[in-house]
């Protein structure tokens, strides 16, 4: 390859790798399909200032039918959070229901005097911290305040809302934990616990309605 191809070949894939990235300026969608409920309703509320808000799923409910995979909602989900990073997914198969991953943080681990001493970073659909010499919070209270959630924006309107979140952003977040199944077997599954770490430890939510605070 001469000098020349060789550039042109970096420029192209710089351009990809721009596009697919989260900077880029492509709109972003809610995956294709037809709920077989009403829209998306709204699970109970949670209280300004409190943990997360989990709840029973009416026994009327039915399934999201969406063409990726059927979601089976868990449990009905609200949380005001802040954020603590962002980041956007165009492959793999999670990626046709859940374009965006949020670490959030509420409780202790919205403030700033605890986020300072912590590296926080995500990838591979994981959430990692670390911290220096000792940790600004019992790992346990880090943990129990903080999680990784995979979004599943209900709507146009919502992914438009998700994909002006940024780090640093209080958002308010509704919706449902699902798990995501398919025809050929495939299965996402959220957690439905807020103490839990490692595999399976991360919230799946179909995304009513998200608001920046």
């Amino acid at each position: 390859m001469n000098l020349r191809n060789f550039l042109i070949a970096c420029l192209v894939l710089g351009a990809l790798g721009w596009w697919y990235s989260s900077h880029s300026p492509r709109k972003a969608s809610a995956p294709e399909g037809v709920s077989t409920n009403s829209g998306c309703p709204l699970p109970p509320l949670v209280d300004r200032g409190e943990a997360p808000l989990q709840s029973d799923v009416p026994a009327s409910m039915r399934p999201f039918a969406l063409t990726a995979a059927t979601l089976q909602p868990l449990a009905g989900f609200s949380i005001e959070a802040r954020v603590l990073s962002r980041e956007d997914y165009s492959l793999g198969r999670e990626a046709d229901l859940s374009p965006t991953d949020l670490a959030l943080g509420w409780r202790t681990m919205r403030e700033e005097a605890v986020l300072s001493q912590l590296d926080i970073s995500q990838s591979s659909r994981w959430y990692n911290y670390r911290w220096k010499d000792q940790p600004p919070l019992p790992p346990g209270e880090i943990a129990r305040n903080s999680a990784n959630m995979h979004m599943i924006p209900a709507s146009d309107a919502v992914a438009d809302a998700l994909a002006d979140i940024g780090k640093g952003d209080n958002v308010r977040i509704d919706g449902w934990l699902v798990e995501a199944k398919a025809p050929d077997g495939w299965r996402w599954r959220s957690s439905t616990t807020r103490d839990d770490t490692g595999g399976g430890a991360c919230e799946v939510v179909y995304v009513c309605g998200i608001t920046r605070l």
